[in-house]
């Protein structure tokens, strides 16, 4: 499979637990618990994922990336944002080249 069939499976798995709840499934129970408790999650793997690259631990960065990446896939199927938007978004984006942000610059020693 390749990234983008792997980003549509994982969706997909997602979008089938909301219309065909499955009793135990971990998706199916943040579905129910609503935004909130999905959002916690995905504050959760954030965290996880900077600590662990702060740690410079590679593998754990990776896994700490799957589960954020998971989490935000719920939230997207919770909200109703398709994958195809958050793609094309990232296609767009990638055609962008010398887009650096210019930032206010404060001296603090004045």
């Amino acid at each position: 499979m390749n990234d983008k069939e792997i980003l549509s499976a994982l969706y997909a798995t997602v979008e089938n637990r909301r219309d065909n709840p499955k009793e135990g499934s971990y998706t199916c129970y943040l579905l129910d618990k609503g935004i909130d408790k999905i959002l916690k999650k995905v504050g959760e793997e954030c965290s996880e994922t900077i600590i662990a690259a702060k740690n410079g631990d590679n593998g754990e960065t990776v896994y700490e990336i799957s589960d954020l990446i998971y989490h935000l896939m719920v939230m997207m199927v919770s909200q109703g944002i398709p994958l195809d938007d958050v793609l094309k978004e990232l296609d767009k984006r990638s055609e962008k080249t010398g887009n650096l942000k210019t930032f206010h610059v404060v001296d603090k020693n004045s």
